[in-house]
């Protein structure tokens, strides 16, 4: 092979590694944020709404889980300003990325929803709690904590395929590393040093979450 790796000029560039690091984590941080009120919202109206907002809801999910990321993200970067919404590349990735978190998180808690007893529900309507006060109360805080590994498998796949949105020029942690490889032309170190901090921010982000759900619903969720 006779290649030999060479870190040497990597340290000039760790600033923008790790302004990349914390925008990947910010867009992350808000998506997660937004999404999760989506796919509550979008959740509670399947279980209690009528027919229309039901099929409103279901043609979303649709929509987002059959098609790719990239052409939502396109689609909000370069289709909205054609109507006359003007966005920079940054409000693009939030957007999309929650748009596309609130999709799959509306099927992760809907099926969370299911799995809580009807019984319980008809219980707490039967003690004079509102169906808002019922839902919010008793259905969907055991909803939750029975689909929070998968709320979490979620929001990691979200932090990954965010390394997208350096397609639109936001300058995240993909981004910095295309940048630094156009200028060294050290491909391979750099590329390793991404693959690198993903993973260690995948696993940080799963044991702070596993953390907190342990704390959150009392060991009910391994």
């Amino acid at each position: 092979m006779g290649y030999i790796l060479d870190f040497s000029d990597l340290q000039q560039y760790s600033g923008m590694l790790l302004k990349g690091i914390a925008i990947t984590l910010g867009l992350t941080a808000i998506s997660t944020l937004l999404g999760a009120l989506i796919g509550i919202g979008g959740a509670a109206l399947q279980w209690m709404g009528g027919k229309r907002s039901r099929t409103v809801i279901a043609s979303y999910v649709e929509l987002i889980r059959n098609t790719p990321f990239i052409v939502q993200l396109f689609f909000v970067f370069f289709g909205l300003p054609s109507m006359g919404v003007q966005i920079t590349e940054m409000q693009a990735a939030v957007l999309a990325m929650t748009i596309n978190l609130g999709a799959y998180t509306i099927e992760i808690v809907r099926a969370g929803i299911e799995a809580v007893s009807r019984g319980q529900y008809q219980a707490a309507l039967a003690i004079g709690l509102t169906q808002r006060q019922a839902f919010r109360s008793i259905v969907l805080p055991q909803a939750v904590a029975t689909v929070f590994p998968a709320l979490a498998c979620q929001v990691l796949i979200v932090m990954l395929g965010s390394a997208v949105v350096s397609q639109i020029s936001v300058t995240d942690l993909t981004y910095a590393a295309n940048y630094i490889q156009s200028r060294n032309f050290r491909s391979f170190e750099i590329y390793l040093i991404i693959t690198a901090i993903y993973l260690v921010l995948a696993i940080v982000l799963r044991r702070l979450m596993n953390r907190m759900a342990s704390g959150l619903f009392a060991g009910r969720v391994r």
